[in-house]
């Protein structure tokens, strides 16, 4: 099972988990979304062998309906870990939620976003900083790397690669804005629009998504999994890191006449 075996949304069961990659004792769930809006977040479950990672899994009044996706799969009490790629509201709101459910549940996320989590009133917890522990080996030796995506849009935001899977877990890189939504794309050029109305506004600059590129220089990616919007497959990946190579945002909107 992968990406490309995914169907369109009418075909998807909405009442369930989708698998989005399966092999041997490791696979990677879309959890599904609860509201149809046009600005849809993305919570993602890595489950390998008996390690569970949360990935971005958004703001409290998302926690009931993650929760319940994640306990279609395991108990939610089993979720060892949560990944926070930046600290916005829809990524890390409900992490108190979570460790309430398992208060020993690691945080992995960067020093940006770890002196921000106070103020959601969230208590101590497990922090591993992504910017010393660049890796992290799950008890079967799987690996996930944590790749730099400064001001894209967050300081110290990042990405994770699955590299059993060869996915990488974008955050708000590649989100899309869109009424006509499908949970893999199927069209990148009709795409592009839907993506531009994310980009432009909130990435810094083009700077920085070259910067980006550059870290990810060596990985190789059959998945792109944004927290908003649709997931793009391993035929798009090349469309997808050209369309960020020419992307003109942020700054370079607004000081046009500026080096």
């Amino acid at each position: 099972m992968n990406l490309d075996d995914i169907q369109n949304v009418k075909s998807l069961n909405m009442n369930e988990p989708t698998v989005l990659f399966e092999t041997d004792n490791h696979r990677i769930f879309w959890l599904g979304i609860e509201r149809n809006t046009v600005f849809r977040s993305n919570a993602y479950l890595i489950a390998d062998g008996d390690d569970y990672f949360l990935i971005d899994p958004g703001g409290p009044r998302d926690f009931p309906y993650v929760r319940s996706r994640v306990s279609q799969i395991t108990s939610p009490k089993n979720v060892s870990a949560v990944i926070l790629c930046h600290q916005d509201p829809d990524v890390t709101g409900s992490l108190k939620n979570w460790l309430d459910v398992n208060p020993a549940l690691r945080v992995f996320t960067s020093p940006r976003t770890h002196v921000l989590l106070p103020h959601y009133g969230i208590p101590d917890y497990g922090f591993v900083d992504i910017e010393s522990q660049t890796n992290h080996a799950f008890k079967s030796g799987n690996t996930l790397q944590f790749i730099g995506a400064s001001f894209m849009h967050s300081p110290m935001a990042f990405t994770t690669y699955d590299e059993v899977s060869n996915y990488l877990f974008t955050g708000d890189i590649f989100a899309a804005i869109d009424s006509d939504w499908r949970l893999v794309v199927d069209d990148f050029q009709g795409h592009r629009a839907k993506l531009d109305l994310f980009h432009t506004e909130y990435m810094a600059s083009n700077l920085a998504a070259r910067g980006f590129l550059r870290n990810l220089s060596g990985f190789a990616v059959n998945a792109l999994l944004p927290q908003h919007g649709s997931l793009i497959p391993e035929r798009y990946v090349k469309d997808a890191f050209a369309y960020l190579r020419n992307l003109q945002c942020g700054l370079d909107l607004i000081y046009p006449d500026l080096e």
